[in-house]
């Protein structure tokens, strides 16, 4: 079967459909021997699918080679299964298996996912309430995040808030995180007890709905002495991409309009998403002698060294900002870090935060398996000094707490006031060395908490021909 992936991305959701193709076979007709029609059951259809995903993985997988001959497709539940299993073979020199990320969803629910109309906390369309949580310590549970649009976000709550019982259960602790799962994440309904900033409380039920999602939470512009400081929490690269585009170029322009020096981008729970609307953002933030100059290349397994491709930065607007601060945290993925990554050799960039990121250099696109895509790890990125093999994560150049206690744009947030320290002063700490270490515990049960939303470098670019 032949492919083609064009050299360009394209900036909008273009499916890749690699159909399987089926195999008929033909037979002499007679007048009392009407020719076989194929099997159409769902077992079979089931089974073709879970053939279809192996395939794709044996031809695009990063690490394909490390896949057993004797890997037997048809011992799982569905592709998604298939790719969870695969991760086990991708053995990087110096790192070990580091594939976390290669996943399968059935057609439907990445429709909505990748277009913007979806849930923050799953890969299906049964929808949520539109709220993420994290424990800021042992017995502190907090809206880390709502969706405006969403059930939580129509509600009135507001990131910051404490959770202080669900469903007429107090017992809100780390101990308990599986039932906090269940009832936050995969409940049509739950009842929850807050506690706003001021110390009142207010009881809200939820009930489940999908909506569509918001990419931009916040952007903000602070006069602080002789600097402008602009602020923008951009909370994925996945969604509608022309509306994300004229939301960039909108808050881009405010920022060059209010004449500002300094930029905070806040990436600290953005899992990634599409390739191009971070290469959007780089051009905003890149310096002007970066204009034709090299930003990144992606590299395919060496079945497929045709696909690689090489990005140039195409330098837009007149923002030549003296500092860009990216926000981070264990959440910020793919994408987000890719964008980190292309603009280091370009310009001195600060990273704030509680520790070190995700760590995923490498991508995906979406490959047909029947009613399913699948999504096998496919090609690793480089920046134009070459370095991608950011496995372990970047480490902050400031530790700081994620103030869950604050909501978004708060002067006082720890790690905005970090960044605002920075820019007024010239340095993280007045003096001595500051030390922030974060609870292991508090940290696996957070990981627990984030585990089901997205993560991901996603390349729209291959089509069938």
């Amino acid at each position: 079967m032949k492919y083609k992936l064009h050299p360009v991305i394209i900036i909008g959701f273009v499916m890749a459909f690699f159909v399987i193709g089926a195999v008929v076979s033909s037979c002499k007709k007679t007048k009392d021997t009407p020719a076989p029609q194929p099997p159409t059951d769902s077992t079979t259809l089931a089974s073709k699918s879970k053939d279809s995903a192996l395939l794709d993985a044996r031809d695009f997988y990063l690490w394909y080679n490390q896949i057993p001959s004797g890997f037997n497709a048809q011992s799982y539940k569905d592709p998604g299964e298939i790719m969870t299993a695969l991760r086990s073979y991708s053995n990087e020199p110096g790192f070990g298996i580091v594939d976390k990320w290669s996943f399968g969803v059935l057609k439907t629910d990445w429709n909505q996912l990748s277009g913007g109309i979806g849930t923050v906390s799953n890969l299906t369309t049964s929808g949520d309430f539109g709220m993420s949580v994290f424990f800021r310590v042992e017995g502190d549970l907090r809206v880390k995040l709502v969706e405006k649009a969403s059930p939580a976000g129509l509600a009135g709550i507001k990131r910051g808030w404490r959770i202080t019982k669900i469903n007429g259960n107090t017992n809100i602790k780390t101990s308990n995180s599986d039932f906090i799962v269940n009832a936050v994440f995969y409940s049509a309904s739950s009842t929850f007890t807050f506690v706003k900033p001021d110390g009142t409380s207010v009881d809200i039920t939820l009930n489940a709905a999908t909506y569509p999602q918001q990419t931009v939470y916040l952007d903000s512009v602070y006069n602080i002495g002789a600097k402008n400081i602009g602020y923008m929490v951009m909370n994925s690269f996945l969604g509608d991409t022309s509306q994300i585009n004229t939301d960039l170029q909108k808050v881009m322009g405010n920022f060059a309009t209010r004449n500002v020096s300094d930029i905070v981008i806040d990436l600290r729970y953005n899992g990634g998403g599409y390739v191009s609307l971070q290469q959007k953002l780089a051009d905003y933030l890149a310096p002007s002698s970066t204009n034709n100059q090299l930003m990144m290349k992606e590299t395919f397994n060496d079945k497929h060294q045709n696909y690689n491709t090489t990005l140039y930065f195409t330098k837009t607007g007149p923002l030549n900002p003296n500092h860009v601060f990216f926000i981070v945290s264990q959440s910020t993925a793919s994408a987000s870090e890719l964008l980190i990554n292309n603009l280091k050799p370009y310009m001195t960039v600060k990273l704030i935060g509680p520790g070190n990121t995700d760590g995923k250099p490498v991508g995906f696109f979406p490959l047909s398996a029947g009613d399913w895509y699948v999504f096998p790890v496919s090609f690793r990125s480089t920046n134009s000094a070459n370095s991608g093999s950011y496995f372990n994560g970047f480490t902050p150049d400031a530790i700081v707490a994620d103030g869950l206690d604050k909501n978004w744009g708060d002067t006082s947030e720890s790690c905005l006031a970090k960044a605002i320290k920075y820019i007024t002063t010239g340095s993280f700490t007045a003096q001595g060395l500051e030390i922030y270490k974060q609870d292991p515990v508090i940290i696996s049960v957070n990981k627990t908490l984030d585990q089901s939303s997205f993560k991901g470098m996603i390349d729209v670019r291959g089509m069938k021909q």
